[in-house]
């Protein structure tokens, strides 16, 4: 085979492998870029639901948003599913808690398929209990998501951890 022909036929192989594929916001398409960002937002937006109701101390709100078989991980300790760790962890705190904010929130969705995704955030939070103690705080948040028969996106997995500013 000519020279020619590899060369042609080694660029062939090489544009259609998975890593020269990847698609870049800038271009694709319109019409694409918006199924992109949607695929995106619905995950993103339990994210922050999670978040909205855990400022509003909301219970229900936050049960809703996890899987009946979820597992929680909280700063290096393994919490069992969300409704275990609402009981015997986050519950008793929330009555405790007088005002709860996120600060700098950033928030990336990897979608793993059309039904699951990869949450990762990063965060500050300042917690101002009943007693008066204050925690300002930095955090980080990996979550894994599914997406539901029913069109809700559930969290699945939620591991995060804290550092003090």
């Amino acid at each position: 085979m000519s020279y020619f022909l590899n060369t042609l036929l080694a660029s062939a192989v090489l544009l259609a492998s998975p890593a020269a594929a990847q698609h870049h916001d800038q271009y694709k398409p319109e019409s694409d870029q918006q199924a992109h960002h949607q695929m995106h937002a619905a995950p993103m937006a339990a994210l922050t639901a999670y978040r909205d109701a855990l400022t509003q101390r909301d219970e229900g709100a936050m049960m809703a948003l996890f899987a009946d078989a979820s597992l929680v991980v909280e700063n290096g300790k393994v919490e069992g599913t969300f409704a275990e760790y609402m009981e015997h962890h986050l519950g008793p705190e929330l009555d405790a808690i007088k005002t709860f904010e996120f600060f700098d929130t950033q928030t990336e969705i990897e979608m793993l398929g059309k039904h699951a995704a990869l949450g990762r955030e990063t965060y500050r939070y300042r917690i101002e209990l009943t007693d008066g103690r204050v925690f300002d705080r930095k955090g980080v948040a990996t979550s894994v998501l599914t997406h539901e028969p029913g069109g809700n996106w559930k969290i699945q997995r939620y591991h995060s951890s804290s550092r003090a500013l």
